[in-house]
């Protein structure tokens, strides 16, 4: 199946790192106001150490000639589909963001989690419950996430210390309305039959580079026993492509868990499209000191051969690796910010 071209694509970030009202508009990002009426907009939106963002696709039906009492007119259908990707990692912190966006989640074709981690999903609970209260109270909404993003997760490090990590119920967000959809492999929304946004599914892990997560463990059972076993790949991060007509791929992570380099390469490979046009979200390269950091000048030498027009690094993406985007691609840097809306 091939990628449906769309004619446009709209990325809302409802949550990330970090907010900054006196960004001022650019190419291709339109930044919330600060100011209205000689006021200031109260409340004001939060960021925390999360993601979350609005996709909005526009695709334009064909030309469609009607009568009218006045004659011929031309009138285009346009068809939209709109998904949320991750909830971030409050309760609330995504819905606070949207109210002040004046965005309704009625309005949303499906979620889409990226991977089973609690800064992605914390708030899809209340999303849900928010969503349950409006008209779609008997349908439910649809949720596409990789069965793994249930597993019951920890983090172990090197000096012993571990961290129980949240963990997705799943039972629980039936009972909210979520319809679930279990995948590992490509999902093409919305619908086969219109294929205008793909969603990767597993990505195969190729660089030497990129090395997954390797302080993950999950919890397994033996007999009456529980015990943590090495899950460094993050095998349900999972990204978004779409096909802008006459630009190219525009792709979207949260986390990049796969590897930001992995997970273009792979768009590229299963849509037959080798031009990038933008590459947006978190590519989880920290400057920890270790083997996140060790990844940022590989990473960035990869991007240099890949050349996408635009790069907007996100949540996990870190202080260093940013910078050395802009260092090295400065006309391709742009700056994300909660509200902001990157349209391509």
């Amino acid at each position: 199946m091939t990628l449906q071209e769309i004619d446009s694509v709209s990325v809302t970030i409802l949550m990330d790192n970090s907010t900054d009202l006196l960004i001022t508009n650019s190419i291709h990002a339109n930044r919330p106001r600060l100011t209205t009426n000689e006021e200031i907009l109260f409340p004001l939106p939060i960021a925390e150490h999360g993601f979350s963002a609005l996709v909005d696709i526009a695709v334009h039906g064909e030309e469609k000639k009607e009568k009218n009492n006045m004659g011929k007119k031309i009138k285009y259908k346009n068809n939209n589909s709109i998904f949320l990707f991750d909830a971030g990692a409050s309760e609330d912190g995504v819905i606070h963001n949207a109210d002040i966006f004046g965005i309704d989640f009625d309005r949303i074709d499906g979620v889409i989690l990226s991977h089973g981690h609690f800064d992605h999903f914390t708030g899809l609970a209340n999303i849900l419950r928010k969503i349950s209260l409006s008209q779609r109270k008997t349908t439910g909404i649809n949720l596409l996430v990789h069965p793994e993003a249930f597993l019951k997760r920890w983090e172990v490090f090197q000096d012993g210390k571990r961290v129980k990590m949240p963990f997705l119920d799943e039972e629980h967000l039936k009972e909210l309305g979520a319809l679930i959809h279990k995948r590992t492999g490509i999902t093409f929304l919305p619908s086969n039959e219109s294929p205008s946004l793909l969603v990767t599914g597993e990505i195969p892990r190729e660089t030497s580079f990129e090395k997954g997560f390797p302080f993950q463990y999950v919890e397994n059972r033996f007999g009456n026993e529980t015990r943590l076993i090495p899950d460094p790949l993050v095998r349900d991060d999972q990204a978004i492509v779409v096909n802008v007509k006459d630009k190219g791929l525009v792709i979207l992570t949260a986390c990049g868990h796969s590897g930001i380099v992995n997970t273009i390469n792979y768009a590229k490979k299963v849509t037959e499209i080798d031009k990038v046009y933008a590459v947006l979200g978190g590519f989880h390269l920290p400057a920890d000191g270790g083997i996140f950091e060790e990844a940022i000048e590989p990473t960035l030498k990869e991007l240099q051969k890949i050349d996408p027009d635009y790069i907007v690094p996100c949540h996990c993406t870190g202080w260093k690796a940013a910078n050395k985007i802009i260092e090295t691609m400065p006309e391709k840097y742009l700056q994300s910010s909660v509200g902001t809306i990157f349209s391509f």
